[in-house]
């Protein structure tokens, strides 16, 4: 599990392809600080890269490994990963520590797209616009992970493109994660509100039962 408070920004350091290419060897140079000094990169540590928990296959000072499945690659950011990519990165939480942002399970949703970016009183306004089969799924002043991110939507709206969401990124936030790398058109990792997904599959049933 994770809270979303994104404690560094990682680089690809090497793709390497697997299993007839369809799977992938990701190596991951860790940054420069205190955080990722100490930060737990042993054999079988989980890790949030991007919004995705990913296992370490190996590691060494500055650097560790994970291997994705074909799967993932498909249905997140990380088939689109290359040398020199700049991602998110936080260590799994231990118990004891503090709960900052909200529960994340590093389980990614689906991808939205950039719509916009808007300088907006000091911050930048960004909106989003989902896939269909999410937009049931974010809410006004909910919580949501973007890239592993964890953010307070702002509003929710429908168009005619689909459903789109705004939230505003402080200048910490922009310099400390990877959204100083991104742009218009760009994809990202979604990750709806636990609590949502839950309620959802429970009216399922619900409706189901004659």
């Amino acid at each position: 599990m994770f809270t979303g408070l994104i404690t560094g920004i990682g680089t690809i350091a090497a793709v390497t392809p697997l299993g007839e290419g369809k799977d992938a060897r990701f190596t991951i140079r860790t940054p420069d600080n205190a955080a990722w000094a100490l930060a737990a990169k042993t054999l079988g540590a989980s890790i949030a890269c991007s919004g995705v928990c990913l296992t370490v296959v190996s590691s060494g000072p500055d650097w560790f490994a994970v291997e994705v499945s074909a799967e993932t690659l498909a249905k997140s950011t990380l088939g689109l990963w290359a040398e020199g990519s700049k991602i998110n990165l936080e260590g799994s939480l231990r118990i004891g520590d503090e709960l900052g942002g909200h529960i994340v399970s590093g389980h990614v949703d689906g991808l939205a797209e950039v719509v916009s970016t808007t300088p907006e009183h000091g911050s930048t306004r960004w909106v989003f616009r989902l896939p269909p089969d999410l937009a049931p799924f974010v809410a006004s002043k909910g919580s949501i992970a973007i890239n592993g991110v964890s953010l307070t939507v702002n509003e929710v709206v429908n168009t005619n493109y689909g459903a789109e969401f705004g939230v505003n990124i402080i200048p910490h936030t922009s310099e400390h994660t990877n959204f100083a790398y991104l742009s218009v058109g760009d994809r990202v990792n979604i990750e709806i509100d636990m609590l949502a997904r839950y309620v959802a599959r429970q009216l399922s049933f619900r409706q189901a039962t004659p």
